[in-house]
């Protein structure tokens, strides 16, 4: 595989391009379909980063499709939008192969869905924002806790803790359970709260047996359009761009301080130290890039059992 880090994605004019996020550009097959690419982008404190992770997208992708399967077959009434994970047809056959070669392993085909304005967030364990909310009033997300946590304990049952989705360039706020509720309406609040915390259950049990505390994650979800009022899970899913693996091995001795991760928590605690968290334009140095490359391929292989090349 390529040791260059691919941040822009080119279909050369095959297809329109609808939106480019973070890490995910988003073209447009036709009305009811979509085709995601991810990136090696990477971001931190919602800014991208000048330079990305080599391979970054391709493994956010392998890693979507092992926990998209899994989930589907642990739990048969889950709606996805996952079509496929492969580049359609139109594409394979008017691209470059050497194109092709290099956006196949990145790309989810997907039905469209309206999504909802809400970043669904589930935590099991106490830390980052969460944690700095606690410290300060003693609430997570504006819920009430007791007194005597320390950073890394894990919550007696996991907590729903949406924010909004924020624009790009905007930053995502962390709301309360009933500003949700608000934002989207009751059903669908009740519905995305419900399905989050029985995927983060059945997610963070595999991970665990697998060496890996699921501290936190984020899902999107968006509406069935048959009209059924049903949620759909959407976008990536349980990758560590979206959640916080910690290794289990160490998890108590660690409580009270920040733990090891397996994640992109090495980049953030980079641009803390170096005074960069929140800058645009940051060039992460090659150290950090391999280090956090490192950890990335880690999750995977602990996660799916299998070898990441």
């Amino acid at each position: 595989m390529s040791t260059e880090a691919l941040v822009s994605i080119d279909l050369q004019g095959k297809l329109k391009r609808i939106a480019s996020g973070k890490v995910r550009d988003v073209f447009e097959i036709d009305d009811e379909t979509l085709l995601f690419v991810a990136s090696d982008r990477i971001s931190a404190y919602d800014v991208i980063m000048k330079n990305g992770i080599p391979q970054k997208g391709a493994l956010l992708t392998a890693m979507s499709a092992n926990w998209f399967t899994y989930l589907s077959t642990h739990l048969p009434s889950l709606r996805t939008h996952i079509i496929s994970f492969a580049l359609p047809a139109s594409l394979t056959t008017s691209l470059p192969q050497e194109t092709v070669a290099q956006l196949a392993p990145r790309s989810m085909l997907v039905r469209r869905h309206t999504i909802y304005p809400l970043e669904s967030i589930v935590r099991g364990y106490i830390t980052g924002s969460a944690w700095a909310e606690y410290t300060k009033s003693q609430t997570v997300h504006g819920i009430p806790l007791p007194a005597g946590l320390r950073e890394g304990d894990k919550f007696p049952e996991p907590l729903w803790t949406p924010s909004t989705k924020a624009e790009q360039g905007d930053k995502d706020e962390n709301i309360s359970p009933a500003r949700a509720v608000e934002i989207v309406g009751q059903a669908a609040a009740y519905k995305i709260r419900d399905l989050s915390l029985t995927i983060y259950k059945l997610a963070a049990e595999r991970a665990l047996a697998a060496g890996i505390v699921l501290a936190d994650t984020k899902f999107e979800f968006g509406a069935a359009e048959d009209g059924s009022g049903e949620v759909v899970l959407v976008d990536e899913v349980l990758t560590p761009d979206s959640s916080r693996f910690w290794p289990r091995e160490g998890w108590e001795a660690n409580l009270g301080k920040a733990q090891p991760s397996f994640d992109k928590q090495f980049l953030r605690d980079w641009l803390v130290g170096e005074g960069l968290k929140g800058r645009e334009g940051v060039e992460v140095p090659q150290e950090v890039v391999s280090r956090t490359a490192e950890k990335y391929r880690q999750a995977y292989e602990m996660i799916t059992g299998e070898k990441w090349v």
